[in-house]
């Protein structure tokens, strides 16, 4: 059995993102939520909240989560997992290549 394929998109400039927020991108057929932290890291989930849908790019972001503005539900920005009662959201790998942001699924 082989591995599932990975894809790499290139999302633009890595500037889009503005230090502290999140931006939503789709990205294939789906929708991703790119996150830059103040030290300049990025990180990536599902942009949808897995409780109800709300937006995650729209949420309040510290150093290691992201908070859902609908109904409080937080995530863990490196991987997803859900930190308060609910299942968890998708994390994609990111980086920044040649100045843009890359996510990869």
């Amino acid at each position: 059995m082989s591995a599932p394929e990975v894809t790499a998109h290139r999302l633009g400039p890595a500037a889009a993102v503005p230090v502290g927020e999140g931006r939503a991108f789709a990205v294939g057929d789906e929708q991703v939520a790119v996150f830059r932290l103040r030290d300049g890291s990025l990180h990536a989930l599902s942009a949808a909240c897995p409780h109800a849908g709300g937006p995650l790019a729209d949420g309040t972001v510290d150093a290691t989560k992201v908070v859902c503005p609908l109904h409080q539900h937080a995530f863990a920005l490196a991987d997803g997992a859900c930190l308060t009662a609910g299942p968890d959201a998708r994390a994609y790998p990111v980086r920044v290549e040649g100045g843009e942001i890359v996510v990869e699924t």
